[in-house]
């Protein structure tokens, strides 16, 4: 009879589970309380093939510098003490991999999309603006990097992470993004290494 109940009681937790509306296992914004996902976005998860975690670092950059290894195709925030987070991201394909140095000049919480007029060039069906929301490219949140068109932001399409895939921009999953733009200031150092 124990073996039985104990049984029953199994099955009944597993339909409680799967009978749970996917809206109790939306994710929601720290900042403004409001979920990250639509509840059709919050069924799709959000994994990225590499998991956020700190990391030995031995690069002579000061805490709060951001360091993008393109060919690692990983963001490292260096966090000082020999330290840094280590996240994955998807970069760009080839013919839109660059590096420099430069510093975050801004930062949105789900930002508009427009287009740069590059992009609107190869692509004209995209469209020239986008309202910021679960369905905009750029994701949860956007750091804008230096004078250039590019920006650390995160993505609708979080299978992409760990692949080539962007317009030079760097991706991240939308947890990750946000976490990242949690910790990172305005002007902040960002290098890029291929």
């Amino acid at each position: 009879m124990g073996r039985t109940r104990a049984a029953l009681s199994g099955l009944v937790g597993a339909f409680v589970a799967l009978a749970t509306p996917a809206a109790a296992f939306t994710a929601f914004d720290p900042l403004t309380r409001q979920p990250l996902y639509s509840t059709e976005e919050a069924v799709k998860a959000q994994a990225s093939p590499v998991p956020r975690e700190v990391v030995s670092f031995d690069g002579r950059h000061a805490p709060g510098t951001i360091v993008v290894s393109t060919s690692e195709r990983r963001l490292y925030f260096v966090l000082g003490n020999g330290q840094a987070l280590r996240y994955g991201i998807g970069v760009g394909r080839p013919g839109f991999t660059w590096a420099g140095s430069h510093s975050i000049t801004m930062k949105r919480e789900w930002p508009d999309w427009r287009p740069p007029a590059a992009m609107l060039k190869r692509r004209p069906d995209l469209p020239r603006y986008m309202k910021g929301g679960p369905d905009n490219p750029l994701g949860a949140r956007a750091m804008y990097i230096g004078s250039t068109i590019y920006r650390i932001h995160g993505s609708n399409e979080p299978e992409t992470i760990g692949e080539a895939v962007s317009s030079g921009c760097i991706r991240m999953t939308n947890e990750d993004v946000t976490d990242l733009y949690n910790r990172a200031r305005v002007g902040a150092r960002v290098i890029v290494q291929r």
